[in-house]
């Protein structure tokens, strides 16, 4: 039906015939002369229509916007000063000979070239979106990405496996989907939130190296990095060690975006222990483009008479710290007051702060209503800390760590780009040494950070039930511009030592068997060492791309309550479904 993209037209095709297929995407008429821009996947190819070819003008003529054409006619260069550098095929355009309407369109909803659509309406006429040039791009350019880890993957020895979508309910963190069983009254199946028990599976049964590009379901809460179904780049590997593991996929981003974008990511990627991230970011995926860190201030604020400061600073969970921004004493009082409003959603009870006007004056040269509570040795020990210069801004925040370092981690990020402060490009790493566990106060238990299946640290086994807090995990993720687009760990390959974090996360014997008989039963067989990665596939191209949300890199996306606008989901289904599956609704109260 055609012989040409419409973007594959060009100067080498001058007075050749074509044959062209696509959409309308606008239509001109100039004193009698018609022109269309038809439009295809590659691009867009100016069509001219003349009076002279009665029968093609006659068609054109009734042609509107999104109608679906068939033009054909010859190639000619663009006259002189009307050559569109913007196009591909801008030097050039077609003389239309026919015109033929293979399937007219309704006026659409909106034009496919306007900008500020509310996602809503984008969402709820996706197939019109997708016809974007925009999202046209995003999703070319997750299919190369896609393409360039088979690639690499598979030049590796790396063996690409299917596992079942239809799972055990195995809890590992995330609320899960569950599915009935219309065959088993009262039984459920599970989508898996990762392919993670039976990769570990595959590596037992000896295919040494195991990936998947694989959807996967968590029953969660959304945000603009975050779908109930999405994609992962599954990785598993035997015999390799957990600087080997990082290494090769150290090697397989770099690969991606070589293939992709044309950039070269640093080799190697710095490494960060956990305990150094929270020190110095607040946060375990912080953007190295910012050059901010935080300053420790617990020591300096215990005998302050700021109980503010003082009584967090001696509380066992407590933290102070500082955040110094370079030039932020020109803030005016409104946006230190949007901060403080900021940081409140996040938690905190609010944010002190101290403008740097003179230095060399101590307290003298200290602007804030906070000054007068600390005494000069504090306010010499902050300054000599967060080596704050003149016309420096200084925040603080004191409250339990976990609030502190999340308020200031996420301070830190947001000023350093609103003030201009990050730097460009692509600043990846690595964060290592997580703990094992984390104590859930709401459940008044430990439970596991990444998953129950990481290995612990070598000697850190003496701590699983008797000192959670002490052990540290063979567990790993990569940060790309404050992004954590991969995580993984060494696995546990030993029976006792699998038993033994179970037991640390107060599961009987009879809830292990129930749970994961198959595992632990499986791992008496002569389980090979190993370990593996997840890379958020979504995340990774939404970085690629530019874009603000995973939803623009995705074809057809939930929105942030989890409804997919386009067919109606979820939607209700008939009593007769339902009793098939063995389900009963209960009746409203009353």
């Amino acid at each position: 039906m055609r012989t040409h993209y419409c973007g594959q037209l060009s100067a080498a095709l001058i007075g050749q015939q074509v044959t062209l297929a696509g959409w309308a995407h606008r239509r001109r008429d100039h004193g009698g002369v018609i022109f269309i821009d038809l439009r295809d996947r590659e691009g867009l190819a100016q069509v001219v229509c003349d009076p002279d070819r009665a029968e093609a003008f006659k068609t054109a003529d009734r042609v509107r916007s999104e109608f679906v054409l068939r033009i054909a006619g010859r190639v000619r260069a663009r006259p002189e000063g009307t050559v569109n550098p913007n196009l591909a095929s801008g030097a050039v355009e077609v003389l239309a000979e026919s015109v033929e309407i293979l399937n007219p369109s309704a006026p659409p909803p909106f034009q496919l070239d306007e900008d500020n659509l509310s996602e809503g309406v984008r969402l709820e006429h996706r197939v019109l979106d997708l016809r974007r040039g925009q999202m046209q791009q995003n999703l070319r350019l997750r299919h190369r990405a896609a393409s360039a880890a088979r690639g690499f993957l598979n030049a590796q020895g790396f063996i690409d496996i299917e596992t079942p979508v239809l799972y055990k309910s195995t809890p590992e963190g995330a609320r899960e989907f569950l599915v009935p069983s219309r065959l088993h009254d009262g039984h459920f199946y599970a989508l898996p939130q990762s392919p993670q028990l039976f990769k570990q599976m595959l590596m037992i049964a000896g295919f040494d190296r195991y990936y998947q590009i694989v959807k996967c379901f968590r029953d969660e809460d959304l945000r603009a990095d975050r779908q109930p179904e999405f994609t992962q780049i599954d990785i598993e590997t035997s015999f390799l060690d957990e600087v080997a593991i990082r290494a090769l996929m150290e090697r397989l981003a770099r690969h991606l975006f070589k293939e992709v974008l044309g950039v070269a990511l640093p080799d190697p990627f710095p490494v960060l222990r956990y305990e150094d991230a929270m020190r110095d970011y607040g946060i375990d995926k912080p953007d190295l483009r910012v050059p901010l860190k935080l300053v420790e201030l617990t020591d300096v604020m215990k005998d302050v008479d700021f109980k503010v400061f003082s009584a967090p600073a001696n509380a066992a969970d407590g933290r102070v710290a500082g955040l110094c921004v370079p030039g932020g004493g020109a803030l005016t009082r409104g946006e230190i007051d949007a901060y403080t409003e900021y940081v409140k959603t996040l938690g905190a009870k609010g944010l002190a702060w101290i403008k740097v006007n003179e230095r060399a004056k101590g307290a003298g040269g200290l602007q804030s209503p906070i000054v007068k509570n600390l005494h000069a040795g504090a306010l010499a020990e902050v300054l000599a800390r967060s080596a704050a210069a003149d016309g420096d801004l200084i925040f603080f925040a004191a409250d339990r760590a976990a609030v502190t370092n999340a308020c200031l981690g996420a301070l830190r990020q947001k000023i350093g780009h609103e003030r201009g402060l990050a730097e460009k490009g692509w600043r990846p790493l690595w964060v290592v040494d997580f703990p094992m566990f984390e104590y859930d106060d709401d459940a008044g238990q430990w439970k596991a950070r990444h998953h129950p299946f990481t290995s612990p640290k070598d000697g850190h086994e003496q701590y699983l039930e008797s000192a959670p807090a002490k052990a540290y995990a063979k567990a790993y993720d990569m940060v790309l511009n404050g992004w954590e687009v991969a995580g993984g760990s060494v696995r546990i390959h030993r029976q006792e030592i699998q038993q033994q974090v179970f037991r640390g996360l107060k599961m009987s014997a009879e809830e292990q068997r129930a749970k994961f008989g198959f595992l632990l039963d499986a791992l008496q067989y002569g389980a090979p060492p190993h370990g593996g990665i997840a890379f958020g596939f979504d995340r990774l191209v939404t970085l690629m791309a530019g874009a603000d949300a995973i939803r623009d890199v995705i074809a057809f996306p939930k929105t942030q309550r989890g409804q997919d606008l386009l067919t109606g989901a979820p939607s209700p289904v008939t009593e007769k479904q339902l009793r098939e599956l063995h389900i009963r609704l209960r009746s409203s109260p009353q």
